[in-house]
């Protein structure tokens, strides 16, 4: 007979510490954008800060995310068994958790600059914002995309944005301005987020085609439902789309033949993938879900390859 979990098991749960794909999907357009804005490698300070910082405000996500559905999840065979939903763990104890997972990342973020620490607070934002979206937004995979595309704005201000130990001084802040901040995020980053959210959309729909019966029956929005019979070409597309965009931004970037690799590998992923949603059983768009990672994983590759060999 197996014991119940303990108070830490529950909290490991909570954010699917046994689960990394979702903070990979996460990490891999934050770090490839960070090789991006630093024209090459950027430093460890910066990737250790971006890597601990996905993997905290992931996890506070999860926190905010099951509390927001926990009236949803109960009617959802996946999500039944969630700490809060199943009532293992109380709502209080949950947001409480995942604030000093925020407030931690947070502190990474201070050791930044100025401008990141502004851009910070609209991440935030956003990333509360998307729980919600699924009872009035028709897509609300794109809110999400918004959501886990934002590491690509942080990462070029992050770099673009003053030296570290700006936010620090009162010199720093000085010259802070509405201009610098917002300057501290060039075009491209935009548009990068654009592509990425391509992506998003096209690994969260499969998600959601998982749940699309249970999500009927209990009136949630989600982009399989919206879509219906267009669900799998409208992920090719997108996939398409990503990869286009990405190609196409950074071309001018002479990252070679790494680079190129790199996006065939992930398109090449991408029709993989095809193969297993264009069935649309459950199982089939939860692994192409769950390997997503290793698309963005080529794509980085690619990119931070390219920065390698071009040196």
């Amino acid at each position: 007979m197996n014991s119940a979990p303990s108070k830490f098991q529950l909290y490991l749960q909570l954010i699917r510490w046994d689960r990394p794909a979702g903070w990979l999907l996460l990490l891999w357009p934050s770090l490839s954008a960070l090789w991006v804005a630093a024209d090459g490698f950027p430093g460890w300070h910066l990737i250790l800060v971006f890597v601990l910082g996905t993997i905290l405000m992931r996890s506070a996500g999860c926190c905010v995310n099951d509390v927001a559905d926990r009236d949803f999840d109960r009617h959802v065979k996946r999500t039944a068994q969630r700490p809060i939903t199943s009532g293992r763990m109380s709502v209080r104890d949950a947001l409480w958790f995942g604030a000093l997972l925020a407030l931690v990342a947070f502190a990474l973020v201070l050791t930044t600059n100025a401008a990141t620490v502004v851009w910070s607070f609209a991440a935030l934002a956003v990333s509360l914002v998307y729980p919600y979206a699924k009872r009035y937004v028709s897509m609300p995979q794109a809110v999400l995309g918004v959501a886990f595309s934002f590491g690509i704005p942080m990462a070029f201000a992050a770099t673009h944005g003053g030296p570290a130990w700006q936010v620090f001084s009162a010199a720093g802040w000085s010259g802070f301005s509405l201009h610098s901040w917002w300057a501290s995020v060039p075009p491209l980053a935009w548009v990068l987020l654009l592509g990425n959210l391509f992506w998003v959309l096209a690994y969260d729909t499969e998600y959601a085609m998982v749940d699309r019966d249970d999500d009927l029956k209990i009136g949630m929005k989600t982009s399989a439902i919206t879509l219906g019979r267009l669900d799998v070409p409208v992920i090719m597309l997108s996939y398409a789309i990503y990869l286009l965009i990405w190609a196409w931004m950074l071309a001018d970037r002479h990252l070679g033949w790494v680079f190129y690799a790199g996006l065939l590998a992930a398109a090449v992923q991408a029709v993989w993938h095809w193969t297993l949603i264009r069935e649309r059983t459950r199982e089939g768009c939860f692994k192409a879900f769950r390997l997503n990672h290793w698309l963005g994983f080529a794509v980085f590759v690619g990119v931070a390859g390219g920065y390698a060999v071009a040196r």
